[in-house]
This record gives C-alpha cells, structure tokens and sequence, in this order.
C-alpha cells in the first residue's frame, strides 16, 4: 500500500496472536510504511509468533526481550540498535495478571500477584520509556505508546488488580510525556474498549461485558482491531505530532456513557 506517511522504523512489543490488540496495530502500521521489529518474552513465545510474523509481516526481526529480567528492557533495545539501527517508534502492549485473581473482589489480591502484575503492566513501560532516550532517532524524535482500558478510571467487574496496574500505567504516561517532551519523544496510551483477545480471556464474566458495552455504547457496537489500530498510526505517526501525555478513548463512546438508557 502506498503511503504519504513517514513511518520509519517501529517496535511492537507483546504481540502474542492474531487476535492481539497489538496485531491490528501492527498491520495498520505496516499498510502504511512501517518497518516492523517485534520483541517477545521468550524462545517459547518466539516460535507462536514467528509463523504469523513470517506470512503477514515478512523481512520483520523477532527480539527476546523479558521484562521481568533486570535490565531486559536495556539489553533488548541494545540489541534491537545494533542490527537494526534508531527508531521512530514504540508500541508497548504488555500486561499480565494471574487469571485467578481476576474474579471477585479486588481486596482479595495476595500480595505476590499485586506486585507482579504492576511489575509487568506498568514498571515495564516506564523502563522502555527511559530506554527511548537511546533507541528513538534523535534527529526526527518519534512515539511511544502503551496500552490501557477503562477500568483504570472507573471499578469493572473481576478488573480487579489490573484496574490498578492501568492507573498507574496512565499516570506514568503523562510523567514520561513531560520527562521526554523536549527530546521531542511523545508518549501517549490509548484506552481500547473491550475486545475479544487472549488476554481478556482471563477477565472473569468477560462476554458479559462485550455484550454491556455493544449495547450501551453510542455506536453501538463494540471496537474492532482496526479502529485502534488507525488511531495508533496517528499516534505513532507524524499526524499526532502535537499530541503527547494523552490517553485516548477507542471504545465506541463507552467513556462518555454516565448510565444505560432507562427502560
């Protein structure tokens, strides 16, 4: 597909399948010039994903990249910088919970899977935005952007602990915008509405929510990997060059919904 846009060079970190949020990005930004570089956990999570990488998005390079290790972050786009030289952009797409905490109350989160799950959602993000600083091309400047979900401003049902973890995720968002704004790094989120992926699969009642949010929204019906796929090439793109420390609502107009309409 041709393309007026100059995309350069982009990370997409947490890409797990088809389904993934991060896959409709990914192809939305590859239609449009991209060059794609992809970073998984493991060796494990390599093999799942190189047969999709090699048939969409071919030529990419696949990066192990933990962020659970000390310094993976760094080692990884250290790494990614030898081969692959600077980049315009980041996509973050990682979080994890342990599913059995993601159902009943949120009081209830033991101690370990609280520290886990801010470790992986949040902490991660805040280290790939300190790492930018040497991987982003300094000439041109270029993107961040990580993924967050309502739940992190109002109480969802079995939410729970990951609410808490995209909370945090957001305020780190608008921090990192105005640490890294005048090395002309912008740093944004965008906050999906409910879409059917491996991750919402761990949510507790999680049908029972598309169906809520199809029914509520004032589009009436629920997003789709495309629509935040297009409003991440904005972002990641030069078309959002005056946006930074934003979180943007891609859910249909669920956001603005104060109440079902009364029966």
């Amino acid at each position: 597909m041709c393309s007026v846009l100059e995309m350069g060079k982009v990370i997409i970190m947490g890409m797990a399948n088809k389904f993934s949020i991060a896959y409709g990005i990914a192809k939305e930004l590859r239609d449009n010039g991209a060059e794609l570089i992809f970073t998984v956990a493991s060796d494990y999570f390599r093999t799942k994903i190189k047969p999709i990488i090699d048939d969409d998005f071919p030529g990419s390079e696949i990066f192990i990249c933990n962020v659970t290790e000390h310094d993976g972050v760094q080692k990884a786009f250290q790494e990614i910088q030898k081969s692959c030289g600077c980049v315009k952009g980041i996509l973050h797409s990682i979080a994890f919970s342990d599913k059995n905490e993601l159902r009943g109350r949120y009081i209830d989160t033991s101690r370990s899977n609280f520290t886990s799950t801010l470790e992986i959602s949040c902490f991660s993000f805040v280290e790939v935005c300190k790492c930018s600083e040497d991987i982003i091309n300094k000439e041109t400047g270029g993107s961040l952007l990580t993924l967050s979900y309502y739940g992190a401003a109002k109480a969802f049902p079995n939410y729970n602990v990951m609410g808490v973890a995209k909370a945090a995720l957001e305020a780190s968002v608008i921090y990192a915008a105005r640490d890294l704004g005048e090395l002309n790094i912008r740093v944004n989120a965008i906050s999906a509405g409910p879409i059917k992926t491996l991750a919402a699969s761990g949510v507790g009642d999680f049908s029972k929510i598309l169906a809520y949010n199809c029914s509520t929204s004032p589009l009436k019906r629920n997003v789709t990997l495309a629509d935040v796929g297009k409003a991440a090439l904005f972002l990641l793109s030069d078309m959002g060059s005056g946006v930074t420390g934003e979180i943007m609502y891609v859910d249909c107009g669920c956001n603005v919904i104060g109440m079902p309409p009364l029966l």
